[in-house]
């Protein structure tokens, strides 16, 4: 047992009559302090919302046993943005604790569908939250009103089926109408079946939000993906513009510099050739017997980028980037017919841990992120805006960070401006700057990598196969990416080698 009672109390708690006694020894030893009604805590250091919010749950259930967690409260798993949590209870007033506010009201007790919760309390069933959530409330005194808005259920249905699929939607849907009549919501039942039949296009009920009417429409968005786009759109936005005009070059420098785009473009997905035997496939149609596939793949991109007149066309809206992207991959994966030339992709696809855009939202995420790319000012902005919108979406089965390059280096060219072209030492940099935009929201690095590359290509004495070949050693172009950085090596630019 031990010395003093008050150890054997938790961080905070509800005081009872069994407890009275020990709370005001504690106060008077300055070992308590109170931080709400009946409510006392041993912690003397951090704030009373800091140890509510740590302690919140068993909290709630101390105040109303056996309670249902309900309303917007049960969708959102957490107190609103003013703090309020909703339950159904007994009780019959608010209980305002630091931090957040208890709002109870009447209704059907918890159901067998509801699930357990901490501490006796109960979670509403994904269906009975939506249903009491299609209730209508008011804001009280200025605060968050108790269900949340039509635009925000039509926003969380979009993501179910987005995630989901169909079928999701449609449980949900099926068990709201069984459970309805048990929680007198057959008002609220009809009105969610009217709201999931609009969103899936057999219904033509109005739809107040974003996501919901482009579903409608039959282009629904990834909103996630949306997200990203705007934040690189604003870093190129804030970007101070430059400008990098190409050097007048005859025909075989053209050549040599497509040509290497081509090759280290391909080498980055692991189409790997030594040069000279990239160079016999371009130029002397040699295809190796072994690896036929893997050399269309080199001539293909070599014919896209060496086309002045293919490469000189940008979108103009969103068919015209849809025609692009399937003209281009059809020519660069022509070799590979199990890959779908020409077509977008019919499964979803992904890489390491990033899962791209599903294809029943392909379409509508290129639509919405093209109205970005319209409004940057600079081909460097757009370029970069535009490789990111495809890397990321993803649109086909293979071939989309060579298509991705391509269009981005389309953006460049038919401005006269310098290519950008990633060697393959800077493989991980420019890799490291796509992950860092897509996993933790900063598109500086990208933005800046890309910047360098394009300054590296402005820098190289483009001439002949053999003559660049050499300067590209020096620069370490070709280096592995994992070798270099064990050995402290990076890509240089050509005059300070």
């Amino acid at each position: 047992m031990p010395k003093n009672p008050l150890d054997a109390l938790p961080e905070v708690f509800v005081s009872t009559r069994e407890t009275s006694m020990i709370v005001s020894r504690g106060l008077a030893q300055g070992r308590l302090r109170q931080i709400g009604s009946r409510l006392y805590t041993k912690n003397l250091v951090d704030t009373p919302e800091q140890i509510v919010r740590r302690h919140l749950w068993p909290l709630v259930a101390s105040y109303a046993p056996g309670a249902l967690i309900a309303d917007r409260t049960a969708i959102e798993n957490a107190p609103a943005a003013d703090g309020s949590i909703f339950v159904v209870s007994d009780r019959k007033r608010d209980i305002a604790l630091p931090g957040v506010t208890i709002r109870p009201r009447k209704g059907p007790p918890p159901q067998p569908e509801d699930r357990p919760f901490v501490a006796q309390l109960h979670l509403s069933s994904t269906a009975r939250a939506y249903l009491d959530n299609m209730a209508p409330s008011r804001r009280r005194n200025g605060g968050i009103s108790r269900t949340l808005s039509r635009e925000e259920i039509e926003t969380r249905l979009d993501d179910m089926i987005r995630l989901g699929g169909e079928q999701a939607v449609n449980r949900l849907r099926d068990e709201a109408r069984r459970i309805a009549p048990q929680i007198d919501r057959a008002t609220e039942f009809e009105a969610l079946d009217k709201l999931i039949s609009s969103l899936l296009g057999t219904r033509d009920e109005p739809l107040v939000s974003d996501q919901g009417q482009a579903r409608h429409a039959g282009l629904p968005f990834d909103p996630n993906r949306l997200a990203l786009f705007e934040l690189l759109h604003r870093e190129l936005r804030a970007t101070a513009p430059v400008t990098r005009m190409a050097r007048a070059r005859d025909t075989e420098d053209r050549s040599t510099l497509a040509f290497y785009e081509a090759y280290f473009s391909n080498f980055i997905e692991g189409t790997e050739f030594e040069v000279g035997e990239a160079a016999a496939i371009v130029f002397g149609n040699v295809i190796p017997r072994d690896r036929p596939s893997d050399a269309h793949d080199i001539l293909g991109t070599w014919r896209l980028v060496s086309d002045p007149l293919e490469m000189a066309r940008t979108p103009r809206d969103a068919a015209s980037l849809f025609e692009l992207l399937k003209h281009r991959h059809a020519a660069l994966m022509d070799a590979r017919p199990e890959k779908n030339p020409g077509a977008f992709k019919r499964e979803a696809n992904r890489a390491g841990q990033t899962v791209f855009v599903d294809p029943a939202h392909v379409e509508g995420t290129l639509t919405r992120g093209l109205e970005l790319y319209h409004s940057l000012e600079t081909p460097f902005a757009r370029a970069v805006y535009m490789m990111f919108l495809v890397s990321e979406v993803h649109p086909f089965t293979d071939g989309n960070g060579r298509i991705a390059r391509i269009m981005m280096n389309a953006e460049l060219v038919s401005a006269g401006e310098e290519r950008i072209i990633i060697p393959t030492i800077f493989r991980s940099n420019y890799l490291s700057g796509l992950k860092a935009l897509s996993n933790v929201n900063n598109p500086t690095t990208l933005v800046r990598s890309l910047d360098f590359a394009q300054r590296w290509v402005a820098a190289m004495p483009w001439t002949d196969i053999a003559a660049t070949h050499a300067v590209l050693e020096r620069c370490h172009a070709f280096m592995d990416p994992a070798e270099a950085d064990d050995l402290g090596i990076r890509l240089k630019l050509p005059d300070a080698v």
